[in-house]
């Protein structure tokens, strides 16, 4: 049986990889894949390494950007091989496959995206900002390296063993926001830190905005917390005129 996981290739080099990949999904019976900006898709090499997971490759949605990629995800999070990732939570495969799954056990038909990262670079800065909390393979510290098919090959694995522990979900009031929603308030957020000028008084507003993206995130708010901070927002930009202030 599926869950509603995304396995989210942004930048993917080589076709050979994306087939590798339906391949580890279908093993793992995980069926939802999206691929940002591939270099070389649909591709013969993409088709033939997939050996039998055609089915995967076929309902792959290719899109240009990642907000459209995960627009409807209700948890983010990235896979990552660089270390002393100071400003996010950083969970090893395992525990991540848990937690994953207890997140989508609450999420109703929201899935949780895990993202991967271009073979060459991984994931770049901008793209970790997208993420809640990111996930680390434990490896031989002499060479930790996973090919990006092999990196998800043993994630989907994890995922699949934890589906046969107890998850206990915690209990909501209200669904997760999904990023979409988030990123409407990072940029209603962003709009009235610039009309009270607060972004004047630091060095690098988008140093502060990328700051400020990974709070929210870490706290996974539901959409009723999204709204309230929202409303708080409108409040404000609404004293602001009511004062006279039309800026």
């Amino acid at each position: 049986m599926s869950v509603p996981i995304r396995i989210v290739l942004i930048d993917t080099s080589h076709p050979g990889n994306i087939g590798a990949v339906a391949r580890a999904m279908k093993n793992m019976a995980i069926e939802d894949l999206v691929l940002v900006r591939p270099k070389d898709f649909p591709s013969e090499e993409a088709t033939a390494r997939a050996s039998g997971a055609e089915d995967v490759l076929q309902r792959a949605r290719v899109v240009q950007t990642l907000d459209e990629a995960i627009a409807d995800c209700s948890l983010v999070t990235g896979a990552t091989a660089r270390t002393r990732m100071h400003y996010w939570k950083v969970f090893d495969a395992r525990e991540a496959a848990g937690r994953l799954l207890q997140h989508t056990a609450t999420a109703g038909t929201a899935p949780a995206a895990l993202l991967f990262g271009s073979e060459r670079f991984g994931l770049t800065n901008e793209e970790l900002t997208r993420c809640n909390w990111l996930i680390r393979i434990p490896a031989n510290p002499e060479y930790e390296s996973l090919n990006l098919s092999q990196a998800v090959q043993v994630l989907c694995y994890e995922l699949y063993q934890a589906r046969g522990t107890t998850i206990t979900p915690p209990e909501r009031e209200a669904p997760p926001a999904t990023a979409k929603e988030m990123q409407y308030l990072f940029e209603h957020l962003e709009e009235v830190l610039a009309q009270v000028q607060f972004l004047d008084r630091t060095q690098s507003g988008d140093h502060l905005m990328g700051r400020l993206r990974r709070l929210f995130s870490r706290a996974e708010l539901d959409r009723n917390e999204m709204n309230i901070l929202r409303g708080f927002l409108t409040a404000v930009q609404q004293r602001r005129r009511t004062a006279g202030d039309k800026a």
